[in-house]
């Protein structure tokens, strides 16, 4: 588990998407073509009938903590709504569900407790780079607390994964050193669809969902 200090005002209900998110929407050309390509959202959809919406997924009898996301979006506080939109776009055009971000996390808990639990119990960690992310000093302590996390756990190689968005991305020269490493997404690229369609595999996630389980039972064996 990492400790880190910030600002515990990011824990906020996300506001609604708005009825009309799809045509308000930019998608680029690469996204357009991956749109064409059902072997991914067959993949994603046979995930035991998960849904985009969290109550969707979990009977009645299932408890909210056993959800294993395929990816969480850390953003600025003012970043919600992009944060928002990409949710979308991931889940809904491209088949990659469940996922969170970081603002739909449980209020009422320790900011920290809801970061942890965020990258633990995702497979994929995105960093969503926009201008208002160097605003808020917390940003750059998620980024390096999922990188460490990411180091110190192996089946968590290559899980985080910095986005840069259409709407105010943050330029390459500001970005932090500990992400430059990083190849970055790129939404406005040619290539977005294709790296999407390689980095988020079925299997890398089913094997940390398992790992994931598994600690799990560990925990609630010696409780």
């Amino acid at each position: 588990m990492f400790i880190i200090m910030g600002n515990t005002k990011s824990k906020r209900n996300p506001p609604p998407l708005p009825n009309n998110i799809e045509k308000d929407t930019n998608v680029s050309a690469g996204e357009r073509d991956f749109k064409q390509n059902h072997e991914l959202c067959g993949l994603s959809l046979d995930i035991e009938g998960i849904s985009t919406n969290v109550p969707e997924i979990l009977s009645s009898d299932e408890d909210p903590e056993d959800v294993f996301y395929k990816f969480v979006i850390l953003h600025a506080q003012n970043d919600a709504d992009e944060a928002s939109r990409l949710q979308h776009l991931l889940q809904n055009n491209f088949c990659i569900k469940p996922g969170i971000i970081f603002a739909e996390m449980p209020s009422g808990r320790h900011f920290l407790q809801n970061l942890n639990d965020a990258v633990n119990r995702s497979a994929w960690t995105i960093i969503l780079l926009t201008e208002h992310f160097l605003s808020e000093a917390w940003c750059e302590f998620q980024s390096y607390a999922s990188v460490m996390n990411a180091l110190n756990k192996q089946h968590k190689y290559n899980s985080v994964i910095p986005l840069r968005p259409l709407n105010n991305p943050l330029p390459r020269e500001k970005t932090p050193c500990v992400l430059q490493a990083i190849n970055a997404l790129e939404e406005d690229s040619p290539g977005f669809a294709k790296q999407v369609e390689k980095i988020f595999q079925e299997s890398k996630y089913r094997q940390q969902q398992a790992m994931w389980m598994e600690e799990r039972k560990k925990e609630r064996k010696n409780k």
